[in-house]
């Protein structure tokens, strides 16, 4: 069994949550594998694969992020490319998405067990066209956002389902994000929390300028289509988990629907995802005051 690494050396302590992972998978007789960008930085003591991100990739078994949420957002987009299962290792500061903590990297062991928890995460693919012209397709495993320019005016947006018109609303942005996403940008626009395995696509507004803007949650074979009026001169960004990808006006439009790529996120210890949402979500209303911090 091999694992490839995909560490974050910009968060603190990650080069000492690095060796120590590849000391336990060393000792559990699994393979390591590193890009070569970071040979100088490791220096086990040990023998470990270095070479191009992508083949090794390809070549492994498991991948192993360690960093925050953005880190293993970024690999499972690399990870999905080749179908192989993702485990990540917190060392941000929320680690939502994060299967292990400092304390529990001694569990690496369990990923020779045959039957290691998995939970398979939907992701939506985002295609952009310019004057009718296909311009990029993206695929998120959060989501696909869509707002007005930073100090630019409040935007009308509308979107529609097989040609219905399903909303149409002036706001900052739009959302669309997975149940995985459902945690990120769109709790905190006021979207539901929803449970990551199931799958369908969540659309939620940002600061829109009615009374009555609701979440609304469609079936995962839905194609959503959107369009951003307003005068010539305005423009909308499109971004696709966190990252700016396109700027869209008046004649171009954005499709939204599920993607063919989907991730495996490891769960060695079972109940993750709800044990996130009590410990880490919930904090600040048990008083604990460490929070989201």
């Amino acid at each position: 069994m091999k694992a490839y690494i995909f560490p974050n050396f910009d968060k603190q302590n990650c080069k000492e949550y690095t060796i120590e992972a590849c000391k336990v998978l060393h000792d559990s007789g699994i393979g390591i594998s590193i890009d070569a960008d970071y040979k100088e930085l490791i220096a086990p003591g040990f023998e470990i694969e270095y070479g191009d991100e992508a083949e090794l990739i390809k070549d492994c078994d498991v991948v192993i992020a360690i960093g925050g949420d953005g880190t293993i957002i970024r690999c499972a987009g690399l990870a999905a490319m080749w179908s192989k299962p993702v485990l990540g290792i917190n060392c941000g500061r929320l680690g939502f998405m994060a299967s292990l903590e400092k304390s529990e990297l001694g569990l690496l062991s369990k990923l020779k067990d045959d039957n290691i928890p998995k939970s398979k995460r939907m992701m939506l693919k985002a295609l952009v066209y310019k004057n009718g012209r296909l311009k990029g397709t993206f695929h998120a495993l959060n989501d696909v956002v869509i707002s007005k320019r930073h100090n630019s005016k409040i935007a009308d947006f509308e979107v529609s389902k097989e040609g219905n018109v399903i909303s149409s609303l002036r706001a900052d942005g739009i959302i669309f994000s997975t149940p995985t996403g459902a945690t990120a940008y769109s709790m905190s626009a006021g979207g539901p929390i929803i449970e990551p395995d199931l799958e369908c696509i969540e659309f939620t507004q940002i600061c829109p300028h009615t009374l009555f803007a609701r979440s609304i949650i469609f079936s995962a074979s839905s194609v959503l289509s959107v369009k951003c009026h307003a005068n010539l001169d305005a423009k909308a960004m499109v971004s696709v988990d966190g990252e700016n990808v396109f700027e869209i006006g008046v004649n171009d439009k954005v499709i939204i629907s599920r993607s063919e790529y989907s991730i495996e996120l490891i769960d060695l210890i079972g109940g993750s995802f709800f044990n996130s949402v009590n410990t880490k979500l919930m904090q600040p209303l048990k008083g604990t005051g460490e929070g989201l911090l």
